[in-house]
């Protein structure tokens, strides 16, 4: 059997580092816990949970606190769901998934039940009615999304503003004047969620910078919605060339929403998606898309909330630079085209 005397001598540390890693009882520096993490799992080291927790007074559980909402795309949640429970595996923790919609009561109960030692927060609003809380319980926190005020929070996500810049950019670059976007459902915005509406004010900023006529509609995720969305704008701006899709439900249902009006990918129209990269390439004509980078984000909030645990002091604010992928879905304006 491994014992803890063999991880530091594997790590080349003291005995006494790898239980304070193990504990968190004591600020480690991060290369040190790395090398005695990364031996613990070489040599298959298994310390005893129950007498770890009552040692460090922790229980070495986290809460990934995701209501599930109307507008919400269960498959995307998920991949964010499953980079922190991957993540936190590496760091020796398990994941309690908070799915309840409680606000502020439900961060309430995980923290006072003593569960969890620290806190993720998704889905996160604008002006978010759980914030409030989280400044005052003793968890750490870290919140994937950003709400309108977020100082003294450690927030991590993906750019949506430049996200739904990027797409606008790429438009016109490519000789588009008129543009559109297809964003979430309307709930979404409703609720102020903050992705939402930071791609939406990126995309029509840009577009009025840039001298483009832009409109952006919210769109529903069923078939028949979705359908009627493609034809009210179709019918209202018959000149758009350009179309922005933030709606990873929808964009089977808008593709062929676009062929039935007659519009061919990317011939009369360029398609450009905000969405994972498997979504973009199984559509056909495969989509020019800007990636939304669920594991890599995941993984981060983690990280980040592994070292506040420990007492490190890390960056308020983590955005993710947008990265657009060019396929078939987006081509130059023909000659003499008026969109």
């Amino acid at each position: 059997m491994v014992t803890i005397t063999d991880v530091a001598r594997h790590a080349g540390v003291a005995p006494s580092t790898v239980s304070y890693v193990l504990s968190g009882k004591r600020a480690i520096s991060s290369t040190t816990r790395q090398r005695v993490l990364s031996s613990i799992r070489v040599l298959g080291y298994h310390p005893h949970a129950g007498a770890r927790s009552l040692a460090s007074n922790r229980s070495n559980v986290i809460a990934l606190v995701l209501p599930l909402r109307s507008g919400m795309h269960l498959p995307v949640l998920m991949q964010f769901a499953i980079a922190v429970v991957t993540t936190a595996r590496q760091y020796d923790h398990d994941v309690l998934l908070v799915t309840a919609d409680e606000g502020p009561d439900g961060l309430r109960r995980v923290a006072a039940s003593a569960m969890v030692d620290a806190i993720v927060l998704m889905d996160v609003e604008l002006h978010d009615t759980r914030v409030p809380m989280l400044r005052e319980l003793d968890r750490p926190s870290v919140l994937i999304g950003f709400p309108a005020e977020p100082d003294g929070l450690t927030c991590v996500d993906l750019d949506f503003f430049q996200a739904g810049a990027a797409c606008v950019e790429h438009l016109a670059s490519l000789g588009h004047r008129h543009v559109a976007l297809l964003g979430a459902p309307p709930a979404v915005y409703e609720r102020g969620t903050g992705f939402a509406q930071r791609t939406r004010a990126g995309f029509l900023d840009t577009a009025d910078r840039l001298g483009l006529s832009g409109i952006a509609i919210a769109c529903e995720e069923e078939t028949d919605q979705v359908a009627a969305s493609v034809h009210a704008l179709l019918t209202r701006q018959p000149e758009v060339t350009g179309l922005v899709v933030h709606n990873e439900a929808a964009v089977g249902s808008i593709m062929a929403a676009l062929a039935a009006h007659g519009r061919r990918v990317p011939d009369d129209i360029s398609v450009v998606a905000i969405c994972p990269d498997e979504t973009a390439e199984r559509t056909e004509p495969a989509l020019s898309s800007v990636l939304i980078p669920a594991e890599e984000v995941g993984a981060q909030s983690v990280s980040l909330l592994m070292r506040k645990l420990e007492g490190e002091l890390v960056p308020d604010a983590s955005l993710l630079a947008p990265r657009l992928t060019v396929r078939a879905s987006t081509a130059a304006l023909p000659a003499g085209h008026a969109g």
